[in-house]
Parts: structure tokens; C-alpha cells; sequence
């Protein structure tokens, strides 16, 4: 996780905003190991994209207790306490 990532809980609007943002997520990878993404998993997103899906109305749900402190300097905290989601942070 870089120093400015919150966890979050994505949803199908942001997946589709993602992607239309030039970061496809839902389409797994295999050459990479990676298996695409599900509306209901969690994923570390930048603050600075958290962001641009909030100005689009379609931020995903924040695990505050697996983000990192940096992200409050690109975030206001007011803002990811909005979106909190009360998930265990360890399943």
C-alpha cells in the first residue's frame, strides 16, 4: 500500500467509473495473477482517484481501520467518515 491509500469496499459504480477511467478492474488478469474484482471486495485505492469517484458520485465504501493516516492529506476525514463501512477490517 503506498503512503496515501484507503481501503475500501467497491461497488458496481465505481468498478464502471474505474474503467472508465482507463483502470479496468473487473477483468481478471491471469497473466498477472490478478482475478478482477467483484462488486463487495475490498481493493486499496488511491486518495487521489477516491476522490475523482466522490466528485462522480460513486466513491466506494471506506474500511477506516485499514486506511492509511497519509490518505487525510488528500482527503478530509469528514468526508471519509461519510463513507465509512462497518466491516471487520480481518476476516
Amino acid at each position: 500500500m503506498t503512503r496515501d491509500e484507503d481501503v475500501n469496499v467497491v461497488g458496481a459504480e465505481f468498478l464502471e467509473f474505474s474503467a472508465m477511467a482507463g483502470n479496468d478492474l473487473s477483468t481478471p488478469r491471469p497473466e498477472s495473477g490478478f482475478p478482477g474484482l467483484s462488486p463487495g471486495d475490498r481493493w486499496c485505492v488511491c486518495a487521489a482517484r477516491w476522490l475523482e469517484a466522490q466528485a462522480a458520485g460513486c466513491a466506494p465504501a471506506v474500511v477506516l481501520g485499514a486506511t492509511h493516516a497519509r490518505a487525510l492529506e488528500v482527503v478530509a476525514i469528514d468526508d471519509l467518515v461519510a463513507h465509512a463501512t462497518h466491516v471487520d477490517v480481518v476476516e
